[in-house]
């Protein structure tokens, strides 16, 4: 009986308090406990062998032939002791690619040994996915440049990762929005981390307040949710330098929008120099400190 009242009250003492210094949180125990179950499920994907952490490589193609593997005389040059010295080719030709693999190199696309195949690029639904041991590769494109992006299932971020630090729950940071749609969807630049640029379609503006002023964000549709890449005055500081990601409920049937910034994180970039994350366009730089979702993670990159 001592010890399920002492779990108790471990419990109400974790909902309760977050972040670093013993700040409170703010809200009913329900909110704060299921803000808590969202950032712990998020923490698990980025250990997944589709998250971030593991990724240990992106390789820029050339025009032609790319030789790849572990000996440093490759064009693509796989980590050490990961991979065969000559592990094969990969050709791209006007926008379309291949991968040919020298004989008695165990190289293997959806379980099945590979010699030769074209190759299908993330901007599909369904990329080509080529393994040999704990590495994975697919082929990706951006803005008209194509590239290898390389996982590692044993990379030694996923062993090590002990979390993201957060600000402490809050419910003030939660808004009931307005989405005010355009007359038609606007397409604008993103710009990208690597330099590039990408055009994304907006349909319109979500409208909410803090203390009487009138601040507006401009997200782009990501199936049933808006999606929103946006800058405050805390990054560089507390937060990442580069802007945080947040999704948004699409707008009920009065255009009432769930903006919840306790949901906001950290783009992959926070973690890995191999990402090519958008940043946030002018339009969604917020002249405020948003204290709430992710802190920055490490030194950032």
């Amino acid at each position: 009986m001592q010890s399920c009242l002492s779990l108790n009250i471990l419990v109400v003492f974790f909902l309760l308090f977050s972040g670093c210094n013993g700040i409170k949180a703010k809200g009913d125990s329900a909110y704060i406990a299921s803000i808590q179950k969202w950032h712990r499920e998020r923490i698990e994907r980025l250990k997944k062998d589709n998250g971030w952490l593991n990724l240990v490589g992106l390789y820029w193609l050339d025009e032609g032939e790319n030789s790849f593997g572990s000996g440093p005389l490759n064009k693509i040059v796989f980590p050490k002791d990961k991979a065969p010295a000559y592990i094969g080719i990969i050709i791209l030709k006007n926008g379309k690619a291949s991968i040919r693999i020298n004989d008695g190199i165990d190289v293997k696309s959806s379980g099945k040994q590979v010699s030769e195949l074209n190759l299908v690029s993330d901007s599909a639904n369904n990329p080509t996915e080529l393994a040999l041991g704990s590495l994975r590769w697919v082929l990706i494109s951006r803005s008209g440049k194509y590239g290898i992006r390389l996982r590692d299932l044993n990379a030694p971020l996923v062993k090590n990762f002990e979390g993201i630090e957060t600000y402490p729950v809050n419910e003030d940071w939660r808004f009931k929005a307005k989405f005010e749609p355009y007359n038609s969807p606007k397409i604008i630049p993103i710009s990208t981390i690597i330099g590039t640029v990408e055009n994304d379609t907006v349909p319109g503006e979500i409208v909410f307040e803090i203390s009487d002023t009138q601040y507006k964000l401009e997200p782009i549709k990501e199936g049933n949710e808006l999606f929103i890449i946006f800058a405050d005055k805390t990054n560089g500081s507390e937060t990442y330098g580069a802007g945080r990601f947040l999704y948004a409920s699409i707008p009920d049937c009065s255009g009432n929008v769930d903006l919840d910034f306790n949901k906001a994180y950290n783009p992959p970039c926070s973690f890995t120099k191999f990402a090519t994350c958008p940043l946030p366009p002018k339009q969604n730089h917020l002249n405020i400190e948003v204290t709430a979702g992710e802190k920055s993670y490490g030194e950032g990159h």
